[in-house]
């Protein structure tokens, strides 16, 4: 069963640690969707542009074909998406 990113992390019973680090988990591009609200098309143009301080994916393999495997770091993208509150939240103030 696939786990959604939108659940609470589950405790390890022997540590209470949590199960995953936001730090070190790679979600899958229609997860980042789901987060940021946008489209994939969207998505790709804000990698691709150096100054939109947009988060950039991970390679899974080595392979440098196009439809290559790509993940992104889930706290990278709640990074951004913290950051685009706040750009919000100064521009209201």
């Amino acid at each position: 069963m696939k786990a959604s990113i939108t659940e609470l992390p589950r405790l390890n019973s022997a540590t209470q640690s949590p199960i995953f680090d936001a730090f070190s988990t790679f979600i899958r591009m229609s997860e980042v969707k789901c987060i940021v609200s946008m489209k994939r098309s969207s998505i790709y143009k804000l990698m691709q542009r150096t100054n939109s301080g947009f988060l950039q994916p991970v390679k899974l393999s080595s392979s440098n074909a196009s439809g290559a495997h790509v993940a992104c770091v889930l706290s990278e993208v709640q990074i951004w998406a913290r950051s685009r509150i706040q750009a919000r939240d100064r521009v209201a103030a």
